[in-house]
């Protein structure tokens, strides 16, 4: 689509579909005619490959397109983790509905179906029990069928469920050297979903310590060369920590913002140096936190009131509170919606601790008015 709030900050554009490299190509060269290419850059899950296929053509630091490959297909990076002896979760592929009880039984219930090329939880779920599995199967099916990579496939995956608090380790790669900067405490809704309702950055996190060498070694596997990264995993009893996936692009949920606030790095920043071609700059010049909470619909239905109690507004810790919906839109909660339809509102707070932030936005979320009809 046409630029709109960006159009003060390009100096040319062309239009393309982004998920197809070859016409996103051509989009380039017509620009390349006019303006000099000194780097690529993306943030959309989606749009890893075509990036990856720029930077390669224009001869930009970036990444190959076998590592965006590895990125963007869980089933890809799970065979790199293992290749690399990366701790990760057993993984199947599964086309149909036999195969995936077949590897659910193999690998034990509970169990996790997922796409395979996905993004932002959209078609994972939890199935307890082979009772779950034909509703989970069929859900994941249909965001595979949304979700087709380049190769025009995506499939669904069966996985080992790790238990456990779900994390992110927030990272830095230059021509191969990678610096975990980072740690993202994640706070999840309830099951069978996996949707994510908060996060929580703290500067001088100690798990980063222990979680960052993990993320060094899965970035490794892939081949990641040139970029900031978002690597998920979760903290597990037993093992320790444990591979989610490697996403080879910014965080999303306003992350990149929270670590601003609580450390002072720009993650945005750094990634469009790395692209330029420069080092950036990843010394922590503040030493507090930033947390995020997502306001979901309580039901699905037409959204007839969103406020927030005035005195909310006034609140010093308050960073930002945004609406995402307005009064008289129809919001949708998983299974039939996703992120995009259910979360009415977000809030992100500022603090001492991470601690502190959380009781902030938790006390935030009593104050505010949300009904759905």
């Amino acid at each position: 689509m046409e630029p709109t709030w960006e159009a003060p900050y390009i100096h040319g554009h062309e239009v393309a579909d982004t998920t197809d490299p070859d016409a996103s190509l051509a989009a380039a060269e017509r620009l390349a005619a006019d303006h000099r290419i000194d780097g690529v850059l993306t943030w959309d899950e989606f749009a890893q490959h075509t990036a990856a296929h720029l930077a390669c053509r224009f001869a930009t630091f970036g990444n190959s397109t076998a590592t965006a490959h590895a990125c963007r297909d869980k089933a890809v990076g799970r065979a790199a983790f293992a290749a690399f002896n990366v701790p990760s979760a057993a993984s199947v592929r599964a086309d149909t509905l036999e195969q995936a009880r077949a590897a659910a039984a193999g690998i034990g219930y509970p169990v996790v179906l997922k796409p395979a090329a996905a993004a932002g939880s959209i078609g994972v779920s939890l199935a307890a029990t082979p009772k779950d599995l034909r509703t989970a199967f069929d859900l994941a099916s249909r965001a595979a069928g949304d979700h087709e990579d380049t190769t025009g496939r995506c499939g669904v995956l069966v996985e080992e469920y790790l238990d456990g608090p779900e994390i992110s380790v927030e990272c830095v790669t230059v021509r191969g050297v990678t610096t975990p900067v980072a740690v993202t405490r994640k706070r999840l809704g309830p099951p069978p979903y996996f949707e994510e309702t908060g996060h929580s950055v703290e500067a001088g996190d100690p798990l980063l310590a222990v979680v960052g060498p993990v993320a060094v070694q899965a970035l490794h596997a892939v081949g990641f060369a040139n970029g900031v990264s978002h690597v998920e995993m979760r903290l597990t009893d037993r093992g320790g920590p444990r591979l989610i996936e490697v996403n080879g692009r910014l965080g999303g949920d306003l992350i990149p913002h929270l670590v601003r606030e609580a450390t002072g790095i720009d993650l945005p920043l750094a990634a469009a140096d790395i692209a330029l071609g420069l080092r950036p700059d990843v010394t922590p010049t503040r030493r507090r936190a930033a947390a995020i909470h997502m306001a979901y619909a309580p039901a699905d239905g037409r959204l007839t009131r969103a406020a927030a109690h005035p005195a909310l507004l006034h609140q010093h810790w308050l960073e930002r509170l945004v609406w995402e919906h307005r009064t008289g839109d129809q919001v949708l909660l998983p299974p039939a919606g996703n992120l995009g339809t259910a979360r009415v509102a977000h809030l992100v707070a500022t603090a001492a601790t991470a601690e502190i932030c959380l009781q902030h936005l938790a006390d935030a979320a009593r104050h505010l008015d949300i009904t759905i009809d």
